[in-house]
């Protein structure tokens, strides 16, 4: 399905590498889903990181590129490399997110005719779905996007039913999160009592958030500034929103799901 692609120009692959500093060491990371054959009828997919990736893969994409590697904690902070171009050029589709500042630059100096797609990144149960369903359609992967719909329903119910059943005295816990984590605790049933971020915490509002007497801090992993209420006796958990290299969406909410299980019983 790969389109036919258009060389680089001299002119624009000099500005790129004066613009983007990029080095000639490192390439991004790949995968595919396991077991599946690629086939010149499938799209191509790259995409910037590994949430966009992973939403790729359960939509049924089965060629699946990520430039930005997971090791790295803030997507935005990365340097495009000399393979990215290359892994773009051979694209159908570029999968980014608006804060990403690289990814149309980046199409743009591979001479790439492949559609440059926004994809939301939110991993609210429902969100998720949705954009999964959303990228099948354009993928035409329906049928492989319903399979991993269905699958994911039925393992985030079992999620929820767990958590319920590890609530501190049976009773609903109290937790703040950081914006980017609430769905950690709408996964948990939790009360969520308040939010923060992603600007730096005021003391007005950790005054404020202190009061709430939560049990737990959702915090988030890639955008942590250390203990969020340190005086308060609550529990924080680090939550994590990228999925890892192997891009398995639902290992997301099940590592979720351990870590929130473990603080509420140390709560």
């Amino acid at each position: 399905m790969a389109r036919t692609r258009v060389r680089i120009t001299p002119v624009l692959a000099l500005t790129l590498t004066a613009g983007l500093a990029l080095t000639t060491t490192g390439c991004g990371s790949e995968s595919s889903s396991s077991g599946a054959e690629n086939s010149s009828d499938k799209p191509v997919v790259v995409a910037t990181t590994t949430w966009e990736g992973a939403l790729a893969k359960a939509a049924g994409a089965q060629d699946v590129k990520v430039i930005v590697p997971q090791s790295v904690q803030h997507a935005p902070d990365y340097d495009p490399k000399p393979s990215d171009l290359a892994a773009v050029a051979d694209a159908d589709y570029v999968l980014y997110a608006p804060f990403e500042p690289y990814a149309a630059k980046i199409k743009e100096a591979a001479g790439s005719d492949a559609e440059l797609v926004e994809v939301s990144l939110d991993n609210d149960a429902d969100k998720a779905k949705a954009e999964v369903t959303r990228l099948a359609k354009m993928f035409g992967t329906q049928d492989a996007a319903a399979r991993w719909t269905a699958s994911f329903d039925s393992e985030y119910g079992t999620l929820q039913k767990d958590l319920k059943a590890q609530w501190p005295d049976g009773k609903r816990p109290t937790v703040v999160a950081q914006v980017f984590s609430t769905w950690a605790a709408k996964m948990a049933g939790a009360d969520l009592a308040g939010t923060y971020g992603p600007e730096a915490v005021t003391a007005k509002q950790l005054s404020d958030l202190s009061k709430k007497k939560p049990q737990l801090v959702l915090n988030n992993a890639h955008m942590t500034t250390g203990t969020v209420l340190p005086d308060s006796g609550a529990e924080q958990v680090d939550i994590v929103n990228y999925p890892g290299e192997d891009l398995d969406l639902l290992a997301v909410y099940q590592d979720a799901a351990q870590m929130v299980e473990t603080a509420m019983a140390a709560s």
